[in-house]
């Protein structure tokens, strides 16, 4: 089966297409890719189509993995910043 693994940076986009078996479960598919390994990464989180997974979620066809990086800071603070600057 066809499986795409996607790792998004503020600048660029890695994407790797990898052929695995009937029954594959998502950490297969990224060891597959070599996106840690290439990319430096300890601490990341996978998705599915924007939907959060967890590396032993099983595969389809066409599924498209995403590696999620951290934010850089919460929504909510980022959100209190820039309504502190526009009260002026």
């Amino acid at each position: 089966m066809r499986i795409e693994v996607v790792y998004a940076l503020a600048d660029a986009q890695d994407i790797v297409i990898v052929e695995l078996p009937e029954g594959a479960v998502a950490a297969q598919a990224l060891a597959a890719s070599g996106m840690l390994a290439r990319h430096g990464l300890t601490a990341f989180q996978l998705g599915i189509f924007g939907k959060r997974v967890s590396p032993e979620n099983p595969l389809r066809e066409g599924d498209r993995i995403e590696i999620l990086r951290p934010l850089a800071i919460d929504p909510k603070e980022a959100r209190r910043r820039r309504a502190r600057k526009t009260r002026v």
